[in-house]
């Protein structure tokens, strides 16, 4: 086991990975994000001899100009909203370890998309890191995310022939430091809002089938939510949690978002507040399916208002929660991390 000293002297390769987004809000863009995402068998997990043929035929043909549309919705001056908060939180967690005096070289990879892993890692090898902290911007362990980024890091590091000692960050779904940040998020919302509404904690859902395998993600979902509400001091009667994003006609973690902002209206909530802690920071699925899809949702189902509290994106919180897990690790700690 090295010793504090010893970790401290090497010079340590931060490297943060989130899903990715397409280059563009475009069809002949969206394709190969979509055909490279959706060809990786912990996101479909299914014989590619029964899956590639749906995939090329159907899906390719008629899913790529749909979600361009989508993405023309949210789409920013710099690019994908999820690409660029990720570059705002890389830039500003560089700036983080600067400061706190700590020879850290952070890059960004995408498991899918641009930039690459691979060439986030080349950099980092580049730059002379002697060790490697892999860093998911997943606060939840699932084997659809980041097991996928671990199996995205070794072929990236098999092409690079890297052999460099590397340190998975699994999840932080009940850091202290992150539970306050999310915590932080609802109150300055409820400051603005000057009210408090019902609050809605949707996470991204992930088939059935693949919490029955033993995947934690369900729970940990149910972890995160829990110590969220118990920080606000919320009762049952203030919040409900969901699970959002169902693709296909298999079951889904339940409840299903969309379930339970009908329910909601029809017991007469006017307004409610939605906030989503299993994405770091904003993308599709927060800013168009949350607060444009959802929203139109409830006002059909009878309710007035859906306030979509905002991730936690490059915000100091963010940062410091984030950097307070880095700094943990670069420091040599081990354990785990509480």
């Amino acid at each position: 086991m090295a010793t504090l000293e010893q970790n401290k002297a090497q010079k340590v390769g931060l490297l943060l990975v989130n899903l990715g987004s397409p280059d563009a809000p475009t069809a002949q863009a969206v394709k190969p994000f979509l055909k490279q995402f959706l060809s990786d068998r912990r996101v479909v997990d299914l014989p590619a001899l029964f899956w590639q043929p749906i995939l090329r035929a159907i899906i390719l043909r008629k899913r790529p100009s749909r979600s361009a549309a989508l993405y023309k919705k949210i789409w920013l001056d710099e690019g994908a909203p999820l690409t660029v908060y990720s570059r705002a939180i890389q830039t500003s967690l560089q700036a983080w370890v600067n400061a706190q005096q700590l020879d850290c070289c952070v890059q960004l990879g995408m498991t899918y998309g641009n930039p690459s892993l691979e060439s986030a890692l080349h950099k980092l090898t580049q730059a002379g890191v002697e060790r490697v902290v892999l860093l998911p911007l997943f606060p939840q362990y699932s084997t659809t995310t980041t097991a996928a980024v671990e199996d995205a890091y070794g072929r990236a590091a098999h092409g690079l022939k890297c052999k460099l000692p590397m340190r998975l960050i699994g999840d932080y779904h009940d850091q202290s430091c992150h539970i306050d940040a999310l915590a932080a998020s609802v109150l300055a919302h409820r400051r603005q809002q000057k009210q408090a509404n019902h609050l809605l904690v949707s996470f991204h859902g992930t088939p059935e089938a693949t919490r029955k395998k033993g995947d934690p993600y369900y729970q940990q979902c149910l972890h995160t939510a829990a110590l969220l509400v118990q920080k606000l001091g919320l009762t049952a009667a203030d919040y409900s949690v969901c699970f959002q994003s169902r693709f296909g006609y298999q079951s889904w973690l339940q409840p299903y978002t969309d379930d339970t902002l009908t329910q909601l209206a029809q017991q007469g909530h006017e307004q409610v507040d939605v906030i989503c802690p299993g994405f770091a920071v904003d993308c599709l699925e927060t800013l168009e399916e949350v607060a444009i899809g959802f929203a139109q949702h409830f006002k059909a189902a009878g309710g007035q208002g859906l306030n979509y509290i905002p991730a936690l994106n490059q915000t100091q919180v963010q940062i410091d929660a984030l950097g307070d897990l880095v700094k943990r690790e670069v420091g040599g700690l081990d354990g785990a991390l509480r």
